[in-house]
């Protein structure tokens, strides 16, 4: 069946060629040149993924992707940053505001096209590939199907990355885990490819949604030296 993917770039020789790109992986595909103009076109029909420019006139991608995020409807869809921003301290930025994957220009279309199939493929799997549609670690329920995860105190959309990082460590309460491992074990990267402060952007994400205290927190916690985990041992609410 074909993906419904939302092209946001500024510049139209390049969106010309992402679209190309993903319409001959079979992918339907609507661009837009401007910010306000992506968000109108989201809010008219959901895309199963955004791909995402930066550098815009008027509203940027950041602004973009915060809004989408901040959007029930909206905020499960993933969203691939592409742009000329190839800084650390650029990507952290990206991920900060929500972004699932990010791709620095001058690209390769190929890698392009892996990294859109990664992103739907995680996002659209069928309830077959998941061990179960709940997931409940004492006062943490994480459901499967919508990606919410409820605590006491509230529930939250989680993005398709923070999701799979969640359902990762819930699965796996109890144990600990190294950014390294995380990189690998969750999202596929190959040793020493991955970058150990962007899974360090997707725990503090994490933890502003669902811990009472960020800064102490009960649920997502760290192993001095070893990684993260989450305990086997939570209170039931």
């Amino acid at each position: 069946m074909s993906q419904y993917v939302l092209v946001v770039d500024d510049d139209e020789d390049v969106a010309e060629t992402i679209e190309r790109t993903l319409q001959r992986a079979g992918h339907s595909v609507t661009v837009a040149h401007r910010g306000a103009d992506a968000l109108q076109s989201a809010r008219r029909r959901r895309p199963d993924l955004v791909v995402l420019d930066i550098m815009m006139p008027g509203m940027n991608g950041i602004d973009v992707c915060r809004h989408l995020r901040a959007n029930p409807d909206l905020a499960p869809t993933p969203i691939l940053f592409l742009t000329a921003r190839g800084e650390i301290a650029d990507k952290i930025e990206g991920f900060e505001a929500g972004a699932d994957d990010y791709l620095t220009k001058p690209f390769d279309l190929r890698e392009l096209e892996l990294r859109v199939k990664a992103l739907l493929r995680r996002t659209q799997r069928d309830g077959n590939e998941r061990p179960s549609d709940r997931i409940e670690v004492g006062a943490l329920v994480l459901n499967c199907n919508t990606f919410e995860i409820s605590t006491p105190e509230q529930s939250v959309l989680l993005t398709p990355v923070e999701f799979e990082l969640l359902q990762f460590l819930m699965s796996n309460a109890g144990k600990v885990f190294s950014a390294d491992q995380l990189l690998q074990q969750v999202w596929g990267y190959p040793p020493g490819t991955g970058m150990p402060d962007l899974v360090r952007v997707h725990i503090k994400n994490i933890r502003d949604k669902i811990e009472p205290a960020p800064r102490s927190p009960i649920y997502l916690k760290n192993v001095l030296r070893r990684g993260y985990m989450i305990a086997n041992d939570l209170p039931l609410s």
